[in-house]
């Protein structure tokens, strides 16, 4: 793949002074890679450290940014008003010079603030630091915390408000791909979206270089390890219900509020949360949050835009052909025209085993054969027609029953992005385009 940066004795000193990343061999089946590039970076985090929640316009513009440790203030420490009227709750991704290498069986993700040799820009964007709902009086897909009925989450079922299973203050879900898009469109240009494949990528990779791990359902340790490093991963999630309780309790409709997490303003960690009914069902999640964003897996899966599959059978190829689009003006609700065509995908579902990576670091699955605690961690699900192709979605992170399968790079292709259920929401996406000269 080119120039190897930072391998052997010849290292430059200038491009190493400025980057930190992550090795390992795809051979090998821990799911911890180690840490290269300058160690202090390492310790400092300094792409990390720029995440940071705000309240954003619909012209994109950040009208406050909100307090480091509590999300329900504003920086000044005035309080925030995450209802919506102020604007949506966002986190902050920042510009990050990255580069993918593969030398033999090792494999390197390398980050930088600063455009260095080889590396490419992934672009500053903003996701919603909580689940989306939606507003029902414009039809507006919304980054809020509000137990307002215009923004009743799930299935928008009234009949539940003021009981134990009340929707008010929830994700919005039952909803398809192409949907959520039109939703977020609403707000009043193709710079809002639905949650983007772009995105979720680049938290996957900060994720990975700040814990050092590929297993994001590890148990979660504020402690920094002998090294100043941080260690660990998320926990749990969200993923813990069983079959039986979760319909019995709402119909698999989301159960975690917005913003549960809040009180970690910036920072990543738990904070506990139990479901009830007051009766017969009661269970307890250490709701997690990853840099200001709730629930980065688990709880509900995610449909997210920018990435479509063509799934062929047998006889019609036996390929399933991943395509990619980063530009939001030229999404489609079906077809491919517009979408970059950047490999294939595994055939046959299970723990993933290897990333497609490339020099975009394309966290969809490659080949699997891994198990939950082993390489990537994750699993993922796919199936082929009968004949001809299909066209599918992709779901991310898992839901509330899905367990030790669910994670950041936990993905579902079964579903074309026409497809609705109760535990299926999304995100609230802000990408800013780039004006041409």
């Amino acid at each position: 793949m080119g120039l190897l940066i930072g391998v052997g004795n010849t290292k430059p000193t200038f491009p190493y002074d400025y980057y930190y990343g992550v090795e390992w061999d795809i051979t090998v089946s821990n799911p911890k890679p180690t840490r290269v590039g300058k160690m202090e970076l390492h310790k400092e985090l300094p792409l990390q450290n720029m995440m940071r929640n705000c309240i954003l316009d619909d012209n994109g513009k950040v009208v406050y940014y909100l307090n480091a440790n509590d999300s329900t203030k504003r920086d000044t420490g005035a309080a925030a008003d995450l209802t919506g009227e102020d604007g949506m709750m966002e986190t902050e991704l920042p510009d990050m010079y990255v580069r993918f290498e593969m030398d033999g069986n090792k494999c390197r993700h390398l980050q930088s603030t600063q455009p260095l040799p080889g590396f490419h820009l992934w672009r500053l964007g903003y996701c919603s630091s909580v689940e989306a709902t939606v507003q029902r009086s414009t039809n507006e897909l919304a980054s809020v915390c509000s137990t307002d009925v215009d923004y009743r989450g799930g299935n928008n079922n009234a009949s539940y408000d003021g009981t134990y299973r009340s929707f008010l203050g929830l994700p919005a879900t039952s909803i398809s791909l192409n949907d959520f898009r039109a939703k977020a469109r609403n707000r009043g240009s193709v710079e809002w979206n639905a949650n983007l494949y772009r995105m979720h990528k680049m938290i996957w990779w900060l994720f990975v270089v700040e814990y050092c791990t590929f297993n994001s359902q590890d148990a979660f340790n504020a402690e920094l390890d002998e090294n100043g490093f941080h260690q660990g991963g998320l926990g749990d999630g969200v993923t813990t219900w069983d079959w039986v309780s979760w319909p019995t309790y709402n119909g698999n409709n989301p159960i975690i509020p917005c913003g549960v997490t809040n009180s970690l303003g910036n920072h990543s960690g738990t904070v506990d949360y139990t479901v009830s009914d007051g009766d017969k069902i009661s269970k307890t999640f250490a709701v997690p949050r990853y840099r200001g964003i709730e629930n980065p897996f688990g709880h509900i899966w995610k449909w997210t835009d920018g990435i479509k599959l063509i799934i062929q059978s047998e006889a019609a190829g036996g390929l399933s052909k991943m395509y990619i689009c980063d530009d939001p003006s030229k999404f489609t609700n079906s077809g491919v025209g517009n979408y970059e065509y950047r490999g294939d995908i595994a055939r046959k579902e299970g723990y993933v085993k290897q990333l497609v990576l490339g020099e975009d670091g394309d966290i969809m699955p490659l080949a699997a054969g891994a198990g939950s605690t082993t390489y990537f961690c994750d699993y993922f699900y796919t199936s082929t027609p009968a004949s001809g192709e299909s066209e599918c979605g992709v779901l991310f992170g898992g839901n509330a029953y899905s367990g030790a399968n669910a994670g950041v790079v936990c993905a579902n292709m079964y579903y074309a992005p026409t497809y609705t259920y109760a535990n299926i929401g999304s995100r609230l996406c802000f990408d800013p385009q780039i004006e041409e000269d």
